[in-house]
């Protein structure tokens, strides 16, 4: 038996003697609803029969059961053969089930099992969280043709609901009737430039604790496993005009003090059909630590070291989530004339403002020049946000030693 970490991977092949792979979960402190999401290529619920829980025990191909197996609390059965084609994941979540968070929870775990035998445990506990209510324990996904598991332990605010819009979805409110939440497949999504979606700060106890942002990007398809790595970088506008700089694992920042945006760490790169994802996870409360509106500017970079690509052909985008409310920049960068210009090394994915009310964010669409290392410099423009190429060059590990040289005739410079 294997004690799993925190993004371990698990090949199944070779461990799983049968057709059908238990997987065995328990908890204790707080009470958890369980729940498995069959996701596509786009890691979407595209349809959703396929989430399976305690008011939809059974997927319809019947790959997916809700099984607890002897001496656990809940569980799933999976005959991962019988599902089809169309499915590429399966993402194992609990809910808070009342008001509490996951940071009450005194323990809890996973575990893989072949006809009784356990194969691997993931344990988890409340010291892993904070206020979240809602967790993705671990996932199934297809590669080169089988099957793996990861651990992922990865925390959301906003209970099952959040979950739902996370994959994609909105969770109704339910019938008087004990029934199943019917899902509806709808969520924000800005494709243009120019385009702008406003999100109301919520206040109070009950306020959600952090907003999150993700960067994801895709395998660009040309075979080779060394070229899809891109860093998230996020430029913050303070509101006299000066600019400080996150990038992991070099500036990863803090949550809880200046500057209050946090990297939660680099990610080498996408493989085949699984998405690569780097986190940033921003202070709502910017605006009043920093005395006025705050910009920020996300960017994806691809350093030349990684090997000459096309930074849109890996189609990075960005997707923010505050409690329950979704917003996806997904600006298709192919259609932009730096498609097949692999010296174009730096993508902004989107914008944002954010005040003590609220967040305004956009996508861009706008792109480095072919050759320039120059990194997105944001200035104010009225209220506004003005993005332009000119920011100095920022190298990380072993290339930071030749910032200067490239800095010598830029004036600006980020500030600690």
């Amino acid at each position: 038996m294997e004690n799993l970490i925190k993004g371990q991977r698990l090949a199944l092949s070779g461990l799983v003697t049968g057709n059908v792979v238990q997987l065995g979960l328990s908890s204790a402190g707080v009470p958890l609803d369980f729940a498995c999401f069959g996701l596509d290529a786009a890691g979407k619920l595209s349809d959703d029969r396929y989430m399976t829980f305690f008011n939809q025990p059974r997927t319809p191909c019947g790959g997916v059961e809700t099984s607890a197996p002897c001496g656990d609390a809940a569980g799933f059965s999976y005959q991962l053969e019988r599902l089809p084609a169309s499915i590429e994941r399966l993402v194992v979540t609990a809910a808070i089930d009342g008001a509490a968070s996951m940071a009450q929870l005194a323990s809890g775990y996973l575990r893989l099992l072949d006809g009784g035998r356990e194969l691997a445990r993931y344990a988890y506990a409340g010291a892993d969280f904070s206020q979240e209510t809602a967790v993705m324990l671990g996932e199934f996904y297809r590669k080169d043709g089988g099957w793996r598991f990861m651990a992922v332990g990865q925390g959301f605010n906003g209970g099952l609901d959040a979950l739902v819009a996370h994959f994609g979805g909105e969770v109704a409110q339910a019938a008087p009737e004990p029934a199943a939440p019917k899902i509806s497949l709808s969520k924000i999504s800005l494709t243009k430039a120019g385009q702008t979606h406003k999100v109301s700060l919520e206040k109070g106890a009950g306020a959600p604790s952090k907003l999150t942002v993700k960067a994801t990007w895709v395998d660009n398809g040309d075979g080779d496993d060394d070229n899809d790595d891109l860093d998230l970088r996020v430029g913050i506008l303070l509101p006299n005009g000066q600019m400080r700089f996150i990038q992991a694992p070099d500036t990863a920042g803090s949550f809880d003090a200046m500057p209050f945006v946090r990297h939660l760490g680099d990610v080498a790169g996408a493989a085949g059909k699984e998405p690569a994802t780097e986190t940033v996870e921003v202070n709502p409360a910017l605006a009043q630590h920093y005395g006025g509106t705050v910009g920020l500017v996300f960017s994806v970079y691809s350093a030349l070291a990684n090997g000459a690509v096309p930074v849109a052909s890996m189609r990075p985008k960005m997707v923010m989530q505050y409690g329950q409310q979704i917003v996806e920049c997904d600006f298709d960068f192919r259609l932009s004339k730096a498609a097949a210009d692999d010296t174009v090394y730096t993508y902004v994915i989107g914008m944002a403002r954010i005040t003590p009310d609220s967040i305004i964010l956009e996508p861009s669409g706008k792109t480095s020049e072919p050759g320039s290392e120059a990194t997105p410099w944001l200035s104010w423009q009225g209220e506004n946000l003005q993005l332009a190429f000119n920011g100095p060059v920022v190298f990380k590990g072993e290339d930071k030693e030749d910032e200067d040289d490239f800095n010598a005739d830029n004036p600006r410079r980020y500030i600690a």
